[in-house]
Formats: structure tokens, C-alpha cells, sequence
């Protein structure tokens, strides 16, 4: 271990192997401060940790300027060729072309999601990036570590207790509709609190919706008459649009699933907490070129401007995420 520890006190500062090539190729103290955007001063102090690294006094002065000593001149080739190396390093970057680009993004959502979100985004990526694939993955307790080990890409919806480490952007906010058949016998242009709790009801047990209106229902000590329970939205419109049953889901699937199926739109006469709809990702993530024009797809497609903002969680305060808006907006 101390020999370790006294390798790496060795490692020479890259602003040292620069003012070392300055002084190599310039012999002069202040033309190689000019060189380096530095004070003179600066570069005397510079100078004198270079020679205590290198244990040689480098450069000597005379009439002609500062001239290398022998140490200095068997030096420099593996001092240019060091700063070549960090300069490639300093300009690797593996930049994302989607016109040509060939990979798979997972993005973790709900069935919902795949009804409201995921045309869109398919639709812009065939047009933009034809060979980028897309994987839809339900999202659930396991997308943390999905988005944390890279299984996953992307998460869209609502997660309310998200784990260290993680980054999310809001898209849109989500209030509470109901779906009614266009022909329902009693139920017209609205419905009210007295018909919402007469009429009977098919549920959807998916996603942190359902959790949100089964607390409102316990909350308000409201008891349905729950005809039917779903898993997910498959089948709904087709129920809905062929019985008088009435479902209550958020805003954007019940429209969505309103104008492909034929369907009444409510506005819910039952106070449910509304949400917004955020697109997650692990911070291990937040710089990769692929990941930002991922991100940068959806907030294009899904962002509304009273809800742009950035956040990444924190371990300490986990249910309000402290706000990382000095980082910049979400790509």
C-alpha cells in the first residue's frame, strides 16, 4: 500500500507537462505564460514544483533564453506524447447519430403508456432513427434496479418513492375522468357524486392509479359497485362502449380511449390526487449521448411548459426529491 500511495504522489500535474512543452518550444518564461493564459508568477511557481518533481533543473537561463538541460531533452518526447494522450482522452466522446444508429432502448411503462405515449414515441423514432429498436417493459417495483443496472433506458409514468441516484423530469400533469358508453341510458353530459356512487363500475387493478383512487374511495369511506376488475386496460373500451358500466381512470388514457373507441368523457365527481407523469433515469446514465437524445425525444413529445423541471432524489428527504434545476434541462 505505501508503495501504491507513493506511485501516485508522483503523478505529474498535466498543467506541469504543459508548462514543460511551453518552455521547451518558446525558451522563455513569459512567452510561455502567454501561451498558457497564465501569470509570470504563476509560472515561476509552476516551475519550481516541475523541477522538484523531476528532481533537474530543466531549464537554465543564458543569453539565448532558456535552454533544457540534458534531463530535458531525453524528457520531452514522453512529455508531448502524454499531453497527446490526454488530449484524445479529453475528446473521446461517443456521440449518438440516430439517423444511423443500431441499438435496442427498454423503457419501462404501463399498458396505459402503451396506448397514450408509446405510438407517439415509435412514430418519431421510425422517422428519425429507422434502426433504432424499441422494448416496452412494464413498469413496476423492479425498475429502479433496471434503470440502474441498464436493463432499462427510460421509465415513463408515475413512480412516488424512487431510490438514490435517480434523475426525473415531469412531463404532464394527470387529473381523473370517466368513461361512460355514448348511448348510457342515465348518464349524459356529466355525472354527478349522487349517480357516480348509484351506477356500477368496472376497476383496473395496474399501476399507481389504481392506488390513488382506492385511497380516495377509503378516504371519502365511499364503497362502489365494482361489476368487473380488470387487470389492465386491454378490453375496457370494449366493455365500456357495450354495457353501462362506468370506469374512472386518469386523464389521458380515458381521452385517449375515448376518441379511438367512441366513448363519453366525465369529469370526475370524486376528488382523487392528481399526479404527473415523469420520465425516470439512473444517474449512472444522465451524460451517455443515447440516453440524453432518448430523453430529449419524449420531453420534445410529452413536456408541457408548467411542469418543465429536473430533479434527482435525494436519500435523505426520498419523497421530495431536491431540485437539481442548476443542472440544466433534461436531454
Amino acid at each position: 500500500m505505501r508503495h501504491q500511495d507513493h506511485a501516485e504522489t508522483n503523478l505529474l500535474d498535466p498543467r506541469l507537462l504543459r508548462l514543460f512543452d511551453a518552455l521547451f518550444a518558446t525558451g522563455s518564461v513569459t512567452k510561455a505564460a502567454e501561451k498558457l493564459g497564465q501569470s509570470q508568477p504563476t509560472i515561476s511557481i509552476w516551475l519550481a514544483r516541475l523541477r522538484k518533481e523531476l528532481d533537474d533543473p530543466l531549464f537554465v537561463r543564458s543569453a539565448d533564453g532558456m535552454l533544457p538541460t540534458p534531463r530535458a531533452e531525453a524528457l520531452i518526447g514522453t512529455a508531448r506524447q502524454a499531453l497527446e494522450m490526454l488530449r484524445r482522452l479529453a475528446e473521446l466522446r461517443t456521440d449518438f447519430d440516430p439517423t444511423t444508429a443500431k441499438r435496442r432502448f427498454a423503457i419501462c411503462m404501463t399498458d396505459g403508456s402503451h396506448v397514450t405515449l408509446l405510438p407517439s414515441i415509435l412514430a418519431h423514432v421510425r422517422r428519425v432513427a429507422p434502426r433504432v429498436r424499441i422494448e416496452a417493459t412494464l413498469i413496476g417495483a423492479d425498475t429502479p434496479r433496471m434503470l440502474q443496472s441498464g436493463e432499462a433506458d427510460l421509465a415513463l409514468g408515475y413512480i412516488s418513492d424512487l431510490d438514490a441516484g435517480h434523475f426525473q423530469q415531469a412531463l404532464f400533469p394527470q387529473d381523473w375522468v370517466c368513461l361512460a358508453n355514448a348511448k348510457h341510458a342515465r348518464i349524459r353530459d356529466r355525472i354527478t357524486v349522487k349517480e357516480f356512487r348509484r351506477e356500477a363500475h368496472v376497476l383496473i387493478r395496474s399501476g399507481t392509479g389504481h392506488q390513488l383512487l382506492a385511497g380516495a374511495l377509503q378516504e371519502q369511506r365511499m364503497v362502489l359497485d365494482v361489476a368487473l376488475e380488470l387487470p389492465g386496460f386491454l378490453g375496457l373500451p370494449a366493455i365500456v362502449g357495450t354495457t353501462d358500466l362506468i370506469a374512472t381512470l386518469p386523464r389521458h388514457i380515458g381521452e385517449t380511449l375515448a376518441h379511438y373507441y367512441g366513448l363519453r368523457v366525465l369529469n370526475c365527481p370524486l376528488a382523487i390526487a392528481e399526479f404527473t407523469v415523469k420520465q425516470y433515469w439512473h444517474a449512472r446514465f444522465h451524460h451517455d449521448p443515447a440516453s440524453q437524445w432518448l430523453r430529449g425525444v419524449c420531453a420534445e413529445l410529452f413536456q408541457q411548459q408548467e411542469v418543465r423541471g429536473l430533479h434527482r432524489s435525494s436519500r435523505s428527504r426520498k419523497r421530495r426529491p431536491r431540485d437539481l434545476q442548476s443542472q440544466g434541462s433534461a436531454r
